[in-house]
């Protein structure tokens, strides 16, 4: 193996594989993790010059860390980890789901700085060493919705200065992507992305290619540790006052009254 690695996490499909086709055009070796999406994880890895995948489940400590302990032993340049794998559960404001909560601090930020940490451990690259969490606009932008998968966010968000910081001096990187409103989630239908994901400083749609390019640029490691990325298009500047999921609707409510 003479190629440099990355490992994507969620890569299979949506952000994720937008991330995993950028790496590999570049002429990197990826390693494509998925949950239950084997079948799209095996068929771009075949679509790629070189690619590999690797299935385990965020909610399960052992098997997720013995993973990338393992990988690590046998990718002797294994320079990058893309924690993009995430739930997005909707609960509310007044009444948080503990059920949901538990679920979204584990796969959203607990996983990833557990990964974070043994990737940082066992990774043998002498070449800069770069962990980059994806995490959302929100951690700048609130409303209301989706509490405890913001909250989960939130503390991922709070890991990469601690990692810099905790690795000062060395070759490694700690780094964030924060995106705005990127492709339809949750109930969303594909036409209320062209409202929803417009709602931004530039009033225009971020495009996936984008949080892949940037993720490309923050692996080479120009940006001093513990930086975070807004790729949103100014969303992040603004002070919505709900999901634009639900800013959409009300917009569109409005204009058919």
């Amino acid at each position: 193996m003479t190629r440099p690695a990355v490992l994507v996490t969620g890569g299979a499909t949506r952000i994720g594989a937008a991330i995993v086709r950028r790496f590999a055009e570049a002429g990197w070796h990826v390693v494509i993790h998925y949950r239950s999406s084997a079948a799209a994880a095996e068929a771009l890895a075949a679509s790629l010059p070189s690619a590999e995948t690797i299935g385990f489940d965020l909610a399960d400590d052992n098997a997720a860390l013995a993973a990338v302990a393992d990988l690590a032993a046998r990718l002797p340049d294994w320079r990058c980890l893309i924690n993009s794998a995430s739930v997005f559960d909707y609960d509310g404001v007044t009444e948080l789901d503990p059920a949901t909560n538990r679920a979204a601090m584990q796969i959203n930020a607990l996983a990833p700085a557990r990964l974070a940490q043994t990737f940082i451990a066992h990774a043998q690259s002498e070449a800069v060493r770069s962990v980059i969490h994806v995490t959302d606009m929100k951690i700048e932008n609130t409303n209301p919705d989706f509490f405890s998968y913001t909250m989960s966010k939130h503390a991922l968000a709070a890991t990469i200065g601690m990692l810099a910081k905790g690795h000062a001096g060395s070759n490694v990187r700690a780094y964030g992507i924060a995106p705005g409103a990127i492709l339809a989630s949750h109930d969303q239908h594909e036409a209320e992305t062209e409202i929803s994901h417009r709602l931004n400083l530039l009033q225009r749609k971020t495009g996936a290619d984008e949080i892949a390019d940037a993720a490309l640029f923050l692996a080479s490691g120009a940006l001093a540790s513990g930086q975070t990325l807004f790729i949103d298009s100014g969303q992040h500047l603004l002070d919505q006052p709900r999901d634009v999921i639900w800013l959409a609707r009300e917009q569109a409510q409005g204009a058919m009254s």
